[in-house]
């Protein structure tokens, strides 16, 4: 349990929240929104320790155990992968250690004596006979072979680090956990493997991330940082985007009488409860629906870009054809033999276990790459909009975003322009930022911008959700939803693509695999695992 009363943090002038009172209690997983800049992680640091509020307090329950996802790559260099996941429990640890030093002095005394059966009481308390193992399984969970566990973390890769410092957050069964985009640089078999693991977790756990599915897997409330204030509300992220939309449009409905309201609510309630996509979210779906308070359903104050994608015109039967597609790189193999048709209606999700195949791909039929083989020819109805991985070679400028944008519009009056950066919540003197100086989340948005301008029938996405705010990955994946041209896209947003397209095409080095399904029943496909075994081997 985490108790805060009257928290507050400001920096310099700016006041990022105050007056802040919450309990977080066991058995619950609180999914924490905001947009960027917010203040997410600033909120995780205060809870950890890392960061001291500016006034207010922050307490825990009685010798409970804290544990916090670290972010630190080089901070067990010297130690091995084992051993930093057991030092994730500090105190069983330190028992260890002392246990081990005194059991190796070579002038043993009866005080040491009393003092190692005090620790080995200690230690058996604290299930230490089985915390090498429990390590293990923790890591081979998440994808770490065994062959790795006695390697020093130094030579250890960059992304089976991000899985060793998870195993080390969860080895222990803290009692509170605090992860902070815990999903970051996970495929989707270990995103998985964690989502049933906190789905299935008695203890208090609080996680800041952008992967919706991820956090309507686990997530039994929602704290929402908007505007200073910080809110507690039962549910899971779509419940409470679901609902605050609901609230919303009934509050701008006057004529709708309170009855009428409450009833809306409710059967709203009712129709979200039964549509538990899988079983594994049943548990913490009953959970928040145990808690529900129908007053504590809100109007969102959030405010949402404006993406709409109107194409100037229908695309005929001829989309993309690509036959024969080859492409190595640093001598790998990101695929090969790779043929096929883009129908009319396709929103195409491609995947891979090497990202560098799909923005390969991409950048070959955008003209930007030569392919090795193979040809590809788009038909002549098409027109395209690209919005490619890397856009740092658009914001090598000194323009403003007026006349930034302006360059990709064929009427270039600031009327116009400014209308499109509004859509896309660029107010006042923010459009004449330079284009060079922005945020990350702030260029994606230009480019978002930049694509709407082209009215193409025809979106090529690589990773559409990077950078960008939980607002602005709804807005855009609502956009998509009701796009009527053709799509092809890879994301790592696990919603993003269950919700938008309708055929997968996995590229492999050796071929590819082909499917009209959705993307969850491609996941679960007894024959597309077979495919997938014989295609990377």
């Amino acid at each position: 349990m985490i108790t805060v009363s009257n928290l507050a943090i400001q920096f310099g002038k700016r006041v990022l929240f105050q007056d802040v009172n919450l309990k977080f209690t066991a058995g619950n997983c609180y999914g924490i929104i905001g947009a960027n800049g917010a203040g997410k992680s600033t909120l995780l640091r205060m809870l950890s320790g890392d960061l001291d509020p500016t006034r207010g307090t922050i307490s825990f329950g009685t010798n409970e155990r804290l544990s916090v996802l670290k972010q630190d790559h080089f901070e067990f260099d010297e130690y091995t992968v084992l051993d930093t996941v057991m030092m994730g429990h500090e105190k069983l640890w330190n028992v260890q250690k002392e246990k081990d030093e005194i059991y190796l002095k070579e002038d043993f005394s009866d005080a040491d004596g009393i003092r190692a059966s005090e620790l080995e009481e200690q230690f058996a308390e604290m299930d230490g006979w089985n915390a090498e193992s429990n390590a293990a399984s923790l890591l081979s969970g998440l994808g770490i072979k065994e062959d790795l566990h006695h390697v020093f973390m130094k030579d250890i890769s960059a992304k089976e680090k991000v899985r060793i410092l998870l195993a080390r957050a969860l080895f222990g069964n803290p009692d509170n956990l605090l992860l902070d985009e815990p999903t970051n640089d996970l495929d989707i078999a270990t995103i998985n493997w964690l989502e049933n693991y906190l789905a299935n977790y008695e203890n208090t756990v609080l996680v800041v991330s952008h992967d919706r599915h991820f956090l309507d897997s686990v997530s039994t409330h929602t704290v929402d940082i908007d505007f200073g204030k910080i809110q507690l509300f039962a549910g899971n992220y779509s419940f409470w985007y679901e609902s605050s939309q609901l609230a919303l449009r009934q509050q701008q409905n006057q004529n709708k009488k309170a009855e009428e309201k409450k009833k809306e609510l409710e059967e709203f309630i009712r129709r979200f409860s039964a549509n538990v996509a899988k079983s594994k979210q049943a548990t913490s779906r009953r959970k928040m629906l145990e808690k529900l308070n129908i007053e504590e359903i809100q109007p969102s104050t959030r405010k949402y870009p404006g993406i709409i994608f109107t194409p100037d015109r229908e695309p005929g039967n001829m989309i993309l054809e690509v036959k024969g597609l080859a492409k190595s790189t640093d001598g790998t193999v990101l695929f090969r033999d790779v043929n096929f048709n883009v129908e009319k209606g396709d929103k195409i999700v491609f995947l891979s276990r090497d990202p560098r195949a799909m923005t390969a791909l991409f950048e070959i039929i955008n003209g930007h790459l030569k392919p090795d083989a193979g040809s590809f020819n788009w038909g002549v109805t098409i027109t395209s909009a690209y919005l490619p991985l890397d856009n740092s070679e658009f914001f090598n400028t000194d323009l403003n975003l007026v006349d930034w944008l302006g360059q990709f519009s064929s009427d270039t009056t600031e009327s116009y322009i400014r209308g499109y950066l509004g859509r896309m919540l660029f107010s006042g003197e923010e459009i004449y930022k330079k284009a060079s100086v922005i945020s990350g989340g702030e260029k994606m948005r230009c480019m978002i911008s930049r694509m709407m301008l082209k009215n193409a029938n025809t979106l090529v996405l690589d990773s559409p959700a990077n950078h960008l705010d939980l607002e602005s990955i709804q807005a855009f994946n609502n956009s998509l939803k009701n796009f009527k041209g053709n799509i092809l896209m890879s994301s790592h947003d696990h919603e993003f693509i269950q919700t938008v397209c309708n055929r997968v095409i996995e590229l492999t080095p050796n071929g590819i695999i082909d499917k009209v399904m959705e993307y969850d029943d491609y996941l679960d496909d007894e024959h597309v695992k077979e495919q997938q075994e014989k295609l990377y081997k």
